[in-house]
Protein backbone atom coordinates (compact mmCIF):
# COMPACT_ATOMS: atom_id res chain seq x y z
CA UNK A 1 0.00 0.00 0.00
CA UNK A 2 1.15 3.54 -0.67
CA UNK A 3 2.68 5.70 2.60
CA UNK A 4 2.33 9.15 2.85
CA UNK A 5 4.31 10.32 6.23
CA UNK A 6 3.21 13.57 7.20
CA UNK A 7 5.89 16.08 8.94
CA UNK A 8 3.47 19.19 9.43
CA UNK A 9 2.82 19.42 12.97
CA UNK A 10 -1.05 20.95 12.26
CA UNK A 11 -1.75 18.67 9.20
CA UNK A 12 -5.85 17.19 9.86
CA UNK A 13 -6.17 19.15 13.38
CA UNK A 14 -8.68 21.62 11.86
CA UNK A 15 -10.07 19.27 9.07
CA UNK A 16 -11.10 15.50 9.55
CA UNK A 17 -12.11 15.30 6.07
CA UNK A 18 -8.60 16.20 4.35
CA UNK A 19 -7.67 13.16 6.81
CA UNK A 20 -10.16 10.76 5.33
CA UNK A 21 -8.87 11.79 1.70
CA UNK A 22 -5.30 11.22 2.13
CA UNK A 23 -6.40 7.31 4.03
CA UNK A 24 -8.47 6.61 0.74
CA UNK A 25 -5.46 6.43 -1.18
CA UNK A 26 -2.65 5.95 1.11
CA UNK A 27 -1.25 4.89 4.72
CA UNK A 28 -1.01 7.74 6.43
CA UNK A 29 2.20 7.86 9.00
CA UNK A 30 2.74 11.44 11.35
CA UNK A 31 5.88 12.49 12.68
CA UNK A 32 5.69 12.40 16.60
CA UNK A 33 8.83 13.12 17.60
CA UNK A 34 9.06 17.29 17.17
CA UNK A 35 11.51 18.70 14.76
CA UNK A 36 13.71 16.17 13.33
CA UNK A 37 17.65 16.45 12.42
CA UNK A 38 18.45 15.50 8.61
CA UNK A 39 19.14 11.86 9.96
CA UNK A 40 16.61 11.53 11.37
CA UNK A 41 14.16 12.21 8.84
CA UNK A 42 15.79 10.74 6.22
CA UNK A 43 15.53 7.73 8.34
CA UNK A 44 11.67 7.56 8.86
CA UNK A 45 10.82 9.33 5.10
CA UNK A 46 13.50 6.47 3.38
CA UNK A 47 10.42 4.26 1.91
CA UNK A 48 7.54 6.13 1.83
CA UNK A 49 5.56 7.57 -1.45
CA UNK A 50 4.74 10.67 -0.27
CA UNK A 51 5.83 13.72 2.51
CA UNK A 52 3.14 16.25 3.73
CA UNK A 53 5.97 18.86 4.96
CA UNK A 54 5.88 22.10 6.66
CA UNK A 55 8.73 24.07 8.22
CA UNK A 56 11.11 21.01 7.75
CA UNK A 57 13.64 21.22 5.77
CA UNK A 58 14.06 19.33 2.39
CA UNK A 59 17.33 19.05 0.44
CA UNK A 60 18.83 17.11 -2.19
CA UNK A 61 20.32 14.73 0.26
CA UNK A 62 17.02 13.90 1.34
CA UNK A 63 14.96 13.69 -1.67
CA UNK A 64 17.90 11.76 -3.36
CA UNK A 65 17.59 9.42 -0.98
CA UNK A 66 14.08 8.55 -0.37
CA UNK A 67 13.75 6.36 -3.54
CA UNK A 68 10.30 5.45 -3.50
CA UNK A 69 9.24 9.22 -3.31
CA UNK A 70 6.74 10.44 -5.92
CA UNK A 71 4.69 14.01 -4.38
CA UNK A 72 6.29 16.54 -1.51
CA UNK A 73 3.12 18.03 -0.87
CA UNK A 74 3.74 21.53 1.65
CA UNK A 75 1.12 22.20 3.72
CA UNK A 76 1.51 25.74 3.25
CA UNK A 77 2.25 28.83 0.63
CA UNK A 78 6.07 28.95 0.27
CA UNK A 79 8.07 26.47 -0.84
CA UNK A 80 11.19 28.28 -0.45
CA UNK A 81 11.90 24.88 2.05
CA UNK A 82 12.05 22.43 -0.72
CA UNK A 83 15.08 22.32 -3.13
CA UNK A 84 12.78 22.29 -6.08
CA UNK A 85 15.37 21.80 -8.42
CA UNK A 86 16.05 18.69 -7.20
CA UNK A 87 12.85 17.06 -6.55
CA UNK A 88 12.42 18.19 -10.53
CA UNK A 89 15.80 16.65 -11.45
CA UNK A 90 14.23 13.11 -10.07
CA UNK A 91 10.72 13.42 -11.13
CA UNK A 92 9.23 14.13 -7.88
CA UNK A 93 6.02 16.45 -7.92
CA UNK A 94 5.78 19.32 -5.49
CA UNK A 95 2.51 20.82 -4.53
CA UNK A 96 1.57 23.71 -2.32
CA UNK A 97 -1.58 25.05 -0.95
CA UNK A 98 -1.58 29.16 -2.41
CA UNK A 99 -4.15 31.31 -1.63
CA UNK A 100 -5.63 29.43 1.16
CA UNK A 101 -4.12 31.96 3.70
CA UNK A 102 -4.35 35.16 2.11
CA UNK A 103 -7.38 36.09 4.23
CA UNK A 104 -5.80 35.22 7.40
CA UNK A 105 -2.41 37.00 6.97
CA UNK A 106 -4.11 39.95 5.55
CA UNK A 107 -6.29 40.17 9.05
CA UNK A 108 -3.27 39.77 10.76
CA UNK A 109 -1.11 42.38 8.62
CA UNK A 110 -3.74 44.86 10.03
CA UNK A 111 -3.28 43.97 13.55
CA UNK A 112 0.12 44.21 13.60
CA UNK A 113 0.17 47.57 12.69
CA UNK A 114 -2.48 48.53 15.04
CA UNK A 115 -0.64 46.78 17.25
CA UNK A 116 2.51 48.80 16.23
CA UNK A 117 0.79 52.04 15.95
CA UNK A 118 -1.00 52.22 19.38
CA UNK A 119 1.23 50.23 21.61
CA UNK A 120 -1.23 47.61 22.15
CA UNK A 121 1.26 44.51 23.29
CA UNK A 122 3.22 46.84 25.77
CA UNK A 123 0.37 48.21 27.37
CA UNK A 124 -1.36 45.03 27.81
CA UNK A 125 1.17 43.70 29.92
CA UNK A 126 2.01 46.88 31.77
CA UNK A 127 -1.80 46.52 32.87
CA UNK A 128 -2.13 42.85 33.66
CA UNK A 129 0.85 43.48 35.81
CA UNK A 130 -0.47 45.89 37.89
CA UNK A 131 0.58 49.17 36.44
CA UNK A 132 -1.78 52.38 34.84
CA UNK A 133 0.59 54.03 32.40
CA UNK A 134 -1.96 55.48 29.81
CA UNK A 135 0.63 58.91 28.87
CA UNK A 136 3.59 56.04 27.83
CA UNK A 137 1.28 54.05 25.31
CA UNK A 138 0.66 57.86 23.18
CA UNK A 139 0.65 56.09 19.43
CA UNK A 140 -0.48 57.05 16.28
CA UNK A 141 -3.71 56.92 14.46
CA UNK A 142 -3.67 54.44 11.12
CA UNK A 143 -7.02 56.36 9.54
CA UNK A 144 -5.84 58.70 6.64
CA UNK A 145 -2.20 57.31 6.34
CA UNK A 146 -0.22 56.22 3.76
CA UNK A 147 0.59 52.41 3.46
CA UNK A 148 2.96 51.17 0.87
CA UNK A 149 2.35 47.27 -0.24
CA UNK A 150 5.43 45.31 -1.32
CA UNK A 151 4.33 42.35 -3.41
CA UNK A 152 0.41 43.11 -4.57
CA UNK A 153 -0.31 39.18 -5.22
CA UNK A 154 -3.34 37.42 -3.30
CA UNK A 155 -2.05 38.82 0.61
CA UNK A 156 -1.07 42.43 -0.38
CA UNK A 157 -3.95 43.21 -2.58
CA UNK A 158 -6.42 41.83 0.76
CA UNK A 159 -4.42 44.04 2.66
CA UNK A 160 -5.35 47.07 0.27
CA UNK A 161 -8.42 46.00 0.47
CA UNK A 162 -8.62 46.09 4.32
CA UNK A 163 -6.73 49.44 4.28
CA UNK A 164 -9.48 50.66 2.38
CA UNK A 165 -11.28 50.93 5.34
CA UNK A 166 -9.28 53.01 6.93
CA UNK A 167 -9.44 55.85 4.11
CA UNK A 168 -5.32 55.29 3.67
CA UNK A 169 -3.67 56.17 0.87
CA UNK A 170 -2.41 53.10 -0.71
CA UNK A 171 0.76 52.53 -2.85
CA UNK A 172 2.37 49.44 -4.27
CA UNK A 173 5.37 48.55 -5.61
CA UNK A 174 5.61 44.98 -7.66
CA UNK A 175 7.49 44.35 -10.77
CA UNK A 176 4.81 41.54 -11.39
CA UNK A 177 1.63 43.50 -10.61
CA UNK A 178 -1.82 42.98 -11.55
CA UNK A 179 -3.00 46.60 -12.84
CA UNK A 180 -6.43 45.32 -12.51
CA UNK A 181 -6.04 44.23 -9.11
CA UNK A 182 -4.30 48.00 -8.56
CA UNK A 183 -7.10 49.45 -9.63
CA UNK A 184 -9.89 47.85 -7.73
CA UNK A 185 -7.82 48.58 -4.38
CA UNK A 186 -7.36 52.63 -5.82
CA UNK A 187 -3.28 51.80 -5.09
CA UNK A 188 -1.09 53.91 -6.77
CA UNK A 189 1.81 51.89 -8.27
CA UNK A 190 5.27 53.34 -7.38
CA UNK A 191 8.56 52.76 -7.85
CA UNK A 192 10.33 50.87 -4.59
CA UNK A 193 11.94 54.00 -3.75
CA UNK A 194 8.88 56.03 -4.01
CA UNK A 195 7.03 53.68 -1.92
CA UNK A 196 9.83 53.71 1.18
CA UNK A 197 9.88 57.34 1.00
CA UNK A 198 6.30 58.02 0.94
CA UNK A 199 4.85 55.57 2.71
CA UNK A 200 3.83 55.63 6.89
CA UNK A 201 3.70 51.61 6.95
CA UNK A 202 5.60 49.50 4.95
CA UNK A 203 4.30 46.01 4.46
CA UNK A 204 6.27 42.92 2.83
CA UNK A 205 4.06 39.98 1.11
CA UNK A 206 6.62 39.16 -1.23
CA UNK A 207 7.87 34.94 -1.94
CA UNK A 208 11.37 34.56 -0.99
CA UNK A 209 13.12 34.16 -3.87
CA UNK A 210 16.82 35.35 -5.29
CA UNK A 211 15.22 38.76 -6.35
CA UNK A 212 13.75 39.65 -3.16
CA UNK A 213 16.54 38.05 -0.27
CA UNK A 214 17.50 40.75 1.50
CA UNK A 215 15.66 43.61 -0.32
CA UNK A 216 15.35 45.66 2.62
CA UNK A 217 18.68 46.73 4.05
CA UNK A 218 20.43 49.90 5.32
CA UNK A 219 20.30 52.07 2.13
CA UNK A 220 16.09 50.70 2.21
CA UNK A 221 15.63 51.45 6.16
CA UNK A 222 17.34 54.47 5.85
CA UNK A 223 14.96 55.86 2.87
CA UNK A 224 12.15 55.41 4.64
CA UNK A 225 10.45 58.33 6.76
CA UNK A 226 11.65 58.77 10.58
CA UNK A 227 7.98 58.33 11.81
CA UNK A 228 7.48 54.94 9.90
CA UNK A 229 6.53 51.55 10.54
CA UNK A 230 8.23 48.36 8.64
CA UNK A 231 5.90 45.40 9.05
CA UNK A 232 7.49 42.02 7.68
CA UNK A 233 4.94 38.98 6.84
CA UNK A 234 6.71 37.63 3.81
CA UNK A 235 10.21 36.01 5.01
CA UNK A 236 13.03 36.83 7.76
CA UNK A 237 15.62 36.87 4.78
CA UNK A 238 13.69 39.62 2.71
CA UNK A 239 15.09 42.01 5.27
CA UNK A 240 18.51 42.40 6.67
CA UNK A 241 17.89 41.99 10.38
CA UNK A 242 20.86 43.91 11.63
CA UNK A 243 20.05 46.90 9.69
CA UNK A 244 16.69 46.90 11.08
CA UNK A 245 17.90 46.78 14.50
CA UNK A 246 20.27 49.17 14.19
CA UNK A 247 17.62 51.63 11.93
CA UNK A 248 15.03 51.10 15.01
CA UNK A 249 17.83 51.65 17.72
CA UNK A 250 19.04 54.80 16.28
CA UNK A 251 15.72 56.04 15.21
CA UNK A 252 15.95 55.62 11.52
CA UNK A 253 12.47 54.56 11.78
CA UNK A 254 9.64 54.52 14.62
CA UNK A 255 9.15 50.81 14.93
CA UNK A 256 8.38 47.71 13.43
CA UNK A 257 5.87 44.38 13.64
CA UNK A 258 7.95 41.16 12.99
CA UNK A 259 6.06 37.65 12.26
CA UNK A 260 9.55 36.11 10.58
CA UNK A 261 12.83 35.57 11.16
CA UNK A 262 15.36 34.26 9.01
CA UNK A 263 16.21 32.09 11.83
CA UNK A 264 13.02 29.80 13.15
CA UNK A 265 12.91 29.75 15.69
CA UNK A 266 15.12 32.43 16.76
CA UNK A 267 17.35 32.49 19.45
CA UNK A 268 16.94 33.68 22.82
CA UNK A 269 19.34 36.74 22.21
CA UNK A 270 17.88 37.83 19.66
CA UNK A 271 18.92 41.68 18.97
CA UNK A 272 15.21 42.68 18.10
CA UNK A 273 13.51 41.09 21.00
CA UNK A 274 15.84 43.89 23.02
CA UNK A 275 13.77 46.64 21.59
CA UNK A 276 10.71 48.61 22.89
CA UNK A 277 9.32 49.63 19.67
CA UNK A 278 9.27 46.08 17.85
CA UNK A 279 6.43 44.01 17.98
CA UNK A 280 7.12 40.21 17.63
CA UNK A 281 5.18 37.13 16.93
CA UNK A 282 5.59 33.12 16.40
CA UNK A 283 5.22 33.17 12.57
CA UNK A 284 1.39 32.96 13.29
CA UNK A 285 -0.13 35.12 10.72
CA UNK A 286 -1.80 32.22 8.74
CA UNK A 287 -2.93 30.06 12.14
CA UNK A 288 -6.78 30.26 12.03
CA UNK A 289 -9.05 27.60 12.37
CA UNK A 290 -10.31 28.63 8.81
CA UNK A 291 -7.18 28.84 6.93
CA UNK A 292 -5.72 25.44 8.39
CA UNK A 293 -8.80 23.93 7.34
CA UNK A 294 -8.60 25.06 3.84
CA UNK A 295 -5.14 24.37 3.76
CA UNK A 296 -5.42 20.75 5.23
CA UNK A 297 -8.42 20.16 1.96
CA UNK A 298 -6.23 21.95 -1.02
CA UNK A 299 -3.14 19.50 0.35
CA UNK A 300 -5.13 16.60 0.55
CA UNK A 301 -7.47 17.05 -2.37
CA UNK A 302 -3.59 17.12 -4.59
CA UNK A 303 -2.55 13.85 -2.45
CA UNK A 304 -5.64 12.37 -3.69
CA UNK A 305 -5.36 13.29 -7.65
CA UNK A 306 -2.18 12.50 -7.86
CA UNK A 307 -2.19 8.79 -6.51
CA UNK A 308 -5.52 8.48 -8.93
CA UNK A 309 -3.14 9.37 -12.08
CA UNK A 310 -4.87 12.72 -12.26
CA UNK A 311 -2.73 15.86 -12.83
CA UNK A 312 -2.50 18.13 -9.32
CA UNK A 313 -4.26 21.53 -9.42
CA UNK A 314 -1.37 23.10 -7.42
CA UNK A 315 1.84 21.60 -9.16
CA UNK A 316 4.64 23.91 -8.43
CA UNK A 317 6.80 21.92 -10.90
CA UNK A 318 4.97 21.23 -13.93
CA UNK A 319 8.12 20.21 -16.18
CA UNK A 320 7.63 17.02 -14.17
CA UNK A 321 4.39 16.62 -15.80
CA UNK A 322 5.15 14.65 -18.46
CA UNK A 323 6.08 12.02 -15.98
CA UNK A 324 4.29 12.38 -12.89
CA UNK A 325 1.36 9.68 -14.27
CA UNK A 326 4.58 7.17 -14.37
CA UNK A 327 5.73 8.33 -10.91
CA UNK A 328 2.34 7.46 -9.28
CA UNK A 329 1.54 4.02 -10.44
Amino acid sequence: MLKVYVLSRSFGKFSEKALKLVESVAKIECNLYGRLSEEELLEVIKDVDGIIVGADKIDRKIIENCRKLKIIAKHGVGIDNIDLKAATDNNIVVTSAPHTNAESVADFTIGLILSVARHIPQAHFSTKHGKWEAPRFIGNEVYGKTIGIIGLGEIGYRVARRAMGFSMQILAYDPYISFEKAKETSARVVDLETLLRESDFVTLHVPLTDETRGMIGKKELHLMKKTAYLINMSRGTVVDENSLYDALKEGKITGAAIDVYSREPPSKDFPLFELDNVVVTPHIAAYTREAMSRMDETVAEDIVKFFKGEEPKHIANPEVLKTFRKKAT
